[in-house]
């Protein structure tokens, strides 16, 4: 079973920079690939980041250039930064593990709004 924690989620304005973490538990944290999702209103949820096992990343494009996602290994924990943030940027986002299931965290809301 995985256990996934996200926060670093809140309200910024338009141009600002946000740093989400999300803190693994209970599994072998390096052989998972891990992502970040997110979930606007009235909208399917869809792909931001992944970082495989290898740290190979691959980026939504409508993020490329202005989101960066990495993991730590010895903290278990993977993140994503943030820059130039828009509006259109606001959402639920979701920290998922992967490694032939899917594991969810509980989601932590980003806002983007002067």
């Amino acid at each position: 079973q995985v256990q996934l924690v996200e926060s670093g989620g809140g309200l910024v304005q338009p141009g600002g920079s946000l740093r989400l973490s999300c803190a693994a538990s209970g599994t072998i944290f390096s052989i998972y690939r891990m992502g970040w999702y997110r979930q606007a209103p009235g909208k399917q949820r869809e792909v931001v980041a992944t970082i495989s096992s290898t740290r190979y990343t691959n980026y939504a494009d409508s993020v490329k250039g202005r989101f960066t996602i990495t993991r730590d290994s010895a903290k278990n924990t993977v993140y994503l930064q943030m820059n130039s943030l828009e509006p259109e940027d606001t959402a639920v986002y979701y920290c998922n593990a992967y490694r032939g299931d899917n594991y969810w965290g509980q989601g932590t809301q980003v806002t983007v709004s002067s």
